[in-house]
């Protein structure tokens, strides 16, 4: 899993579409190219002081890292941004919200695809 880093990417990501859980909301953004799925996180200081957005964040890495591989696509930018229930949200079930917010967003984009080809 590559991570997402530069702010440019996470700019160009801002405007893709997203799905809302209680946890995070994900913003996936089709690149076009053939490379390889990358993940960004990011937590906005409305959550906190740095211990709750870093505890957040991890949290929302973890979960990424165990499920990404079963859900993410090649050619696209993923940002988890965090939301103040994934610090107190059951681990198992801030994977599931990753699997349904994902799947949701690749159902919504399938047809959007098919025309950029």
């Amino acid at each position: 899993m590559q991570r997402i880093k530069r702010r440019q990417d996470f700019v160009a990501a801002a405007k893709a579409a997203s799905q809302g859980t209680p946890g995070f909301l994900l913003v996936a953004h089709f690149r076009g190219d053939d490379a390889a799925p990358r993940v960004g996180f990011t937590c906005t200081k409305k959550l906190g002081n740095a211990v709750a957005r870093n505890r957040i964040r991890r949290r929302l890495k973890e979960a990424a890292r165990l499920v990404f591989d079963r859900v993410a696509r090649p050619s696209y930018d993923y940002i988890l941004i965090g939301r103040s229930a994934a610090q107190s949200r059951g681990f198992e079930i801030l994977q599931s919200d990753l699997i349904s917010a994902a799947t949701r967003l690749h159902a919504k984009a399938a047809p959007k695809q098919m025309e950029v080809k």
